[in-house]
């Protein structure tokens, strides 16, 4: 197929929109912390950007999405971006290597979302080692399964933009990356409140922003289903915001930080299905991941998990729960609209990817922390990485 210069230009802003949520994820994340954390939560987005990025150039896309080997891995034919030039893959209308910096994006905020488990204690350099190789063994294959030819694409399973290879890989992860690094000082003893929700609400809105080209750049084209999936990415995420605001309401007042929660924890959960389900079945989605992420994140706390900024909760339970949703609103296909084959595939898919992404995750942390150690020492804690890891201040 020829090159079509819409869809191309839509691309190219689609990928600039990802690429603006990982600072985004930053911004969220800082806004949750205390103050003498601020710039350490902005940094590791902003470090993600620049080790996934090379990361991927060399290696990772290929592994992601070369040729199948398997149907676990891509081989390394797209090494250094052999064989990726201007000229479409075989059935698109844009360039390739336009194709490979837009997966590179979610690729970048999968590892950025992650860091939710380390808040205010891990050590950056760490932090890269483990980055490096969680892409290579989690991220890359949960994209090659999915969307490079792997096996739970020849299963039937499907994964509009990132459900199980974005949210449940870095919310799963995250929870097994929590573990093994530990709480943090004081964790439990006394409260740990946000510093800066402002700082929160302006990372959430970049992220809502970014989220329709997240979404709607997965249709690969400036088309119609690109428009079914943002009209469906907005409508899960104010069904989901509204579940928050509720129960938030109903506690006291509608905090302003859980009602951002909950529209991230709608827009986590469509993002598997934003193309293949219609308004109703995107209603659906977002009112039933607003009460389950809600439950899930009450959870956490009354059990004194350590997994700091909630990813487990909103982007792990939202993506797992959007995942099966695919089986049950998909027009075509789900168990609503007369099938159960698709069922079947996601569910075999969703509890392959809840696993894979725990335990491989929980492996490779054990291993970075035994060789260099993940965390930072008590002392370094105590003053803040602002100032122990990066030697600056966000206030004076």
């Amino acid at each position: 197929m020829p090159i079509n210069a819409g869809d191309t230009a839509w691309i190219l802003v689609a990928t600039a929109l990802v690429m603006l949520m990982t600072p985004g994820v930053g911004l969220f994340y800082a806004g949750m912390v205390r103050r003498k954390n601020a710039i350490a939560m902005i940094a590791l987005s902003i470090i993600c950007l620049i080790v996934v990025g090379i990361q991927w150039i060399v290696y990772a896309y290929s592994l992601a999405f070369g040729k199948d080997v398997a149907g676990f891995i891509g081989d390394l034919s797209y090494f250094m971006l052999n064989n990726v030039g201007v000229e479409p893959l075989k059935g698109m209308t844009i360039p390739h290597m336009l194709f490979m910096i837009y997966q590179m994006m979610f690729a970048v905020i999968t590892l950025a979302i992650i860091t939710s488990a380390i808040a205010e204690r891990a050590k950056v350099s760490a932090f890269i080692v483990f980055g490096i190789l969680w892409i290579t063994f989690v991220y890359c294959p949960f994209a090659h399964w999915l969307w490079g030819g792997g096996w739970l694409a020849k299963l039937g399973a499907l994964d509009f933009a990132g459900g199980m290879v974005v949210h449940v890989s870095s919310g799963f992860g995250a929870l097994a990356l929590a573990f093994v690094i530990g709480k943090r000082m004081g964790f439990g003893e006394y409260s740990i409140e946000p510093h800066n929700i402002p700082l929160t609400l302006i990372g959430g809105a970049l992220l809502w922003f970014g989220w329709f080209g997240f979404n709607g750049g997965s249709a690969l084209g400036a088309n119609g289903l690109a428009v079914k999936a943002i009209v469906a990415t907005f409508v899960a995420s104010c069904v989901g915001g509204a579940v928050w605001m509720i129960a938030s309401w109903l506690k006291g007042k509608p905090g302003s930080l859980s009602i951002i929660s909950g529209v991230i924890a709608g827009l986590a959960a469509i993002t598997p299905a934003a193309g293949f389900v219609d308004v109703k079945g995107a209603i659906a989605i977002g009112l039933i991941a607003g009460i389950l992420c809600y439950i899930a994140l009450d959870y956490r706390v009354r059990r004194g998990i350590d997994e700091s900024l909630d990813a487990w909760a909103i982007h792990g339970i939202g993506g797992a729960w959007g995942s099966l949703a695919v089986g049950l609103f998909a027009v075509k296909g789900g168990l609503f609209y007369g099938g159960f084959e698709l069922l079947k595939a996601q569910v075999v898919a969703v509890v392959a990817t809840v696993i894979y992404a725990f335990v491989v995750t929980y492996v490779i942390a054990k291993i970075v922390d035994v060789a260099m150690g993940l965390r930072v020492s008590e002392a370094e804690e105590y003053v803040g990485l602002d100032i122990s890891q990066h030697g600056e201040v966000a206030y004076s």
